[in-house]
């Protein structure tokens, strides 16, 4: 498995390549813009053309582009829904331009809208953004850990979502640790972490699976609460991390880290534990 964490851009893409070579990244996941607003500026051609120079330079692949927050493609009765469709046709685009292979999404909070609605919501929002960028990136759901009125949070859900969708081939799931197991599906014990992979091959395929968000969590097995924690601290634990990164099935995956930091310090740490339940 290659490991990574999530970069930040600020100050430029330039300074993308030298925090991920800090941490010890094999891949690694990013924004193009503020994740935490709409406002965009336009991808300066020379920026980009240094950023995959520096790309091709590293050893870093592949590559992830992360939507921003804002987003929220669940709920037609969202005044934004219609604007968030648009920020996916952004980031498709943007996702080519930097050489980035996966984009991914959060899916998003039915609000007031019923389950099934919510679901039809976001496989249409999806078709109409394929309608308008035609491109090899493969955009990835990621699962959710079921807070307030979110949908993603059961595999059936996520199946659904992907049978809406037209253009199914650029369909892919990113699969986060911590959302899983605050959802229900038992990833702290080998007996669990069997059941979670037999039941997400049958209902989705693992041949959709890119991506492991490795994420422990800060709160119990069906919490529907989404709080990140450091590897081997929470409640998955170190084995319940130690079978999953070995599993014959995953372990040729990339694993990105979205764990809690202040500073570089609490990446290089969780990435030293990672690596020393590799088998």
């Amino acid at each position: 498995m290659r490991f990574g964490f999530h970069i930040s851009i600020a100050g430029g893409f330039s300074n993308v390549v030298k925090r991920a070579h800090v941490r010890g990244c094999e891949t690694i996941q990013f924004f193009s813009r503020n994740p935490r607003g709409w406002r965009y500026d336009p991808l300066h051609k020379k920026e980009v053309e240094d950023f995959r120079s520096s790309i091709q330079s590293s050893s870093l692949f592949p590559l992830f582009l992360h939507l921003p927050y804002l987003p929220n493609i669940a709920s037609k009765k969202s005044r934004f829904y219609e604007r968030s469709i648009d920020s996916i046709v952004t980031d498709l685009e943007r996702a080519d331009q930097l050489g980035t292979q996966f984009l991914i999404i959060h899916i998003g909070h039915r609000l007031g809208s019923s389950e099934a609605e919510g679901i039809e919501a976001v496989s249409q929002g999806i078709n109409q953004a394929f309608e308008v960028v035609k491109n090899p990136v493969i955009l990835l759901l990621e699962n959710t850990a079921g807070q307030g009125t979110e949908i993603g949070y059961h595999f059936e859900q996520l199946r659904t979502i992907i049978d809406g969708v037209q253009e199914r081939e650029r369909m892919g799931i990113c699969l986060d640790t911590a959302h899983s197991f605050e959802a229900g599906y038992d990833l702290s014990k080998r007996e669990g972490i069997e059941r979670t992979l037999e039941s997400f091959d049958q209902t989705i395929g693992l041949k959709r699976l890119h991506l492991l968000h490795l994420n422990d969590s800060k709160t119990p097995l069906g919490s529907r609460k989404d709080r990140h924690w450091h590897i081997g601290e929470g409640f998955i634990g170190q084995e319940g991390f130690r079978y999953l990164i070995n599993h014959p099935s995953i372990r040729n995956l990339p694993g990105i880290m979205e764990t809690p930091r202040k500073d570089t310090v609490e990446d290089i740490k969780n990435m030293e534990v990672i690596r020393g339940l590799v088998k």
